[in-house]
Formats: C-alpha cells, sequence, structure tokens
C-alpha cells in the first residue's frame, strides 16, 4: 500500500523522549524532560481513590465536571480578580497539550498565520502546519529572551489570524512584564487576531515578579485563550489534566474541536481537583517551593564554567556552554548524557531552523539528593 504524502514530512521525534530514552539507556541522571521526580500531596492521592470508591468512574460531561470549572473560576477571582463562566468559558482538558492542539485545530484554517516566539514549546509549529496554517516565527535572543514588539507590528499582515504567547516561558525561564502585555494589547485591539496564552507555568514564578495573565488586560481577555496545567502545578504530569478559559464565543468553537478529540477527561481527577483547589495554599506556595529549588540548583554550580541568569519562572534553567566547548547544543547534550551522566535538553530544538545559541535547559524539579549529584558532576565538567 502506498501511503499519502506526510501531512508532517520534516517533524521528528520529540527531544524530550530523544533525551529522556538517552538519560535512561546510559544510566544518567535526567534533569531533560520536565516532570518532577518526588512524590505529589498524598492529600490529593487520597481524593482521587475518594472519588474513585464513590463512584465517578464512568465518563465527566464534555466540558469538565461542573464541580471544577467553579473551582477553576474562584481561582480567576482570587488571583486575577477576573471572571469566566463556568458553563460556557471554561473546559477541563487532558493535559495543556492538547488545550493548545484543540484551540489552534478549532480556530487556523489554510492560510492563516501565526506568530510565535522562539524559542517555543515544541507543540506550536507541528500543530499550526497539521491546520493548513502558517508559522511566522520571531527569534528570540539569550540571555534575555526579550521580545521587540516592533518586529512583531511589521510582521502582523491580513493574514495574521493568532498569536502565541508563553509565560512564564519554556525553556528560558523568562516572564512577559506589564509592559509587553500593553504592548500586545495595543497591537491586537481592533482587529480579528486571537491570542493563544500558554500560561501552564504561572504560579511557579521568582523573586516577588508577578504573573501578568491576558485575563487581566480587558482587551486581551476579550480574545484570548488561557491554557494551563494541574499536572504541572500539583506534581502529577502523567495525570494529563489542564484547562482553557476563553470567552463564550472562541469557547464554543474549542468545544466543538474537544468533543470529539478526547470528549472528557479523568473523571476521579477531577472530583478530587475540584475538593483540592478549595484550599489556595496548594498552588500559593509553589513559588516558594520552586525558588528554593532553583536557588539550590544554582548555588551548586556556582563557579563552574556553565554561565547563567537565575530563571524568573517555570522549573527550569538556561545555561550557557560556550566556556566548555565549541560543538553544537545537540552533540554537548548528548555528550554530557552518555559521557558524563547528566541529560539536559538543547535549546536549538525549540528554535527557527534549530538556531543554536550554545544553551541547554535543565529542569531543576527534582529531589534535592538529585540536583546535589547531578551538580556535582557539572562542577567537574
Amino acid at each position: 500500500m502506498q501511503l499519502p504524502p506526510s501531512k508532517l514530512p520534516d517533524l521528528k521525534t520529540t527531544i524530550f523522549s530523544v533525551m529522556s530514552a538517552l538519560a535512561y539507556e546510559h544510566g544518567a541522571i535526567n534533569l531533560s524532560q520536565g516532570f518532577p521526580n518526588f512524590k505529589g500531596d498524598q492529600t490529593l492521592f487520597d481524593l482521587v481513590s475518594k472519588a474513585m470508591n464513590a463512584g465517578y468512574n464512568q465518563y465527566a460531561p464534555m466540558p469538565g465536571s461542573m464541580a471544577l470549572r467553579k473551582a477553576i473560576a474562584r481561582k480567576f477571582e482570587l488571583l486575577y480578580d477576573s471572571s469566566y463562566k463556568p458553563e460556557s468559558e471554561i473546559t477541563v482538558t487532558a493535559g495543556a497539550t492538547q488545550a493548545i492542539f484543540t484551540a489552534i485545530t478549532a480556530l487556523i484554517r489554510k492560510g492563516d498565520e501565526v506568530i510565535v516566539f522562539r524559542p517555543a514549546y515544541d507543540c506550536y509549529v507541528p500543530t499550526i502546519e497539521l491546520n493548513g496554517g502558517k508559522a511566522i516565527s520571531i527569534q528570540l535572543h539569550h540571555p534575555d529572551y526579550k521580545v521587540d514588539w516592533n518586529e512583531v507590528r511589521m510582521k502582523i499582515n491580513s493574514n495574521t489570524r493568532m498569536i502565541i504567547i508563553n509565560s512564564p516561558h519554556n525553556p528560558s525561564g523568562t516572564i512577559f512584564s506589564k509592559e509587553d502585555m500593553m504592548s500586545l494589547q495595543k497591537l491586537t485591539e481592533n482587529t480579528n487576531i486571537i491570542v493563544l496564552s500558554d500560561e501552564v507555568y504561572e504560579h511557579i514564578i521568582f523573586d516577588n515578579e508577578t504573573h501578568h495573565s491576558v485575563c487581566s488586560f480587558p482587551d486581551l481577555k476579550s480574545r484570548s485563550l488561557i491554557t494551563a496545567s494541574f499536572g504541572k502545578t500539583f506534581h502529577n504530569t502523567g495525570w494529563k489534566t489542564g484547562y482553557c478559559c476563553a470567552p463564550k464565543s472562541l469557547m464554543e468553537e474549542f468545544r466543538k474541536v474537544h468533543q470529539f478529540n478526547v470528549f472528557s477527561v479523568n473523571h476521579p481527577v477531577q472530583v478530587a481537583l475540584a475538593e483540592y483547589l478549595a484550599t489556595p495554599d496548594h498552588y500559593n506556595d509553589l513559588a516558594r517551593f520552586y525558588q528554593d529549588k532553583r536557588d539550590l540548583f544554582l548555588s551548586l554550580i556556582k563557579g563552574s564554567r556553565f554561565e547563567f541568569k537565575p530563571s524568573k519562572g517555570t522549573y527550569f534553567q538556561t545555561v550557557d556552554y560556550s566556556n566548555i566547548s565549541s560543538e553544537d547544543d545537540l552533540s554537548f547534550a548528548r555528550r554530557l548524557t552518555m559521557e558524563k551522566g547528566v541529560a539536559a535538553i538543547p535549546n536549538s530544538a525549540f528554535n527557527h531552523d534549530h538556531f543554536d545559541q550554545h544553551t541547554i535547559r535543565f529542569c531543576f524539579a527534582k529531589t534535592d539528593d538529585t540536583l546535589k549529584r547531578a551538580a556535582n558532576i557539572l562542577q567537574q565538567i
């Protein structure tokens, strides 16, 4: 049988799978893929068990458990003094990646252009292309990764349908300022441009900085979809549970795709999360928790030949290895894994045309012992 031409002919296995497999093969400390290697809260585990034993084991409502949607709405009111209607403006998803895929699939058509800031999470561009759109990449530069809004203005034209933003930003660990958000709002007002705001690390932000959600800016909110992740927030990435918030008109289109993509999401986890979210401390403590881990990791590699600016958010730290090697970042990351025993992600995987800035990304969502063992190796390189 002759297969039709591939819709994604140039797409290879995700770098996360590649580096994690390499780490496993060589017994390396895995600071590559972004998942914690420590246990989540037993209270939440018990709530999931309680929900299963109470019979919440069949399909949840397509948009998600109403109790969880109400809990999400309360969270937005508490954190951002902003409101979304649980009935029509919030949908629970199978993780943030599914929410991103669904949003792009629902709203991007053949010929539409989508502005993407690179480095970018690696699901954005393939999903745009899968739906016949064209990704317009704007490359940001290490170490500051600042957006030049004049450059963005020059990229906007009559085909621009969407702009994707991500703050706190993976992989750089930078954040969008209030001025950035105001610039984005000004550029998109009185247009038909949709903003897709990836806010999965909204609670993981450091040094008394503020997360500026699109929902805090009225005109941006009117044209934006927010995607978020409970897996990232509560240390259980394998549960693949997230959500999307958007004005009713956008959410109606989102749900048309969602219902035939996954239809509904893990029911007992939703029930448990709804009860768990009644205590805001569960997410309010995250910034302190991860800042302690960032500070520990950076103190441990201080004085090494790696150069860095401390991450402002997420649980990732980008480092420059130019003082160590002139080889490309993929080769360096592979050698670091195979010969030294520490796995990282080469940042060119997130860049336009694999632009190499001699940087790699470490994940510090690990136990203190893991970070200490990894840092001891890094100090000797």
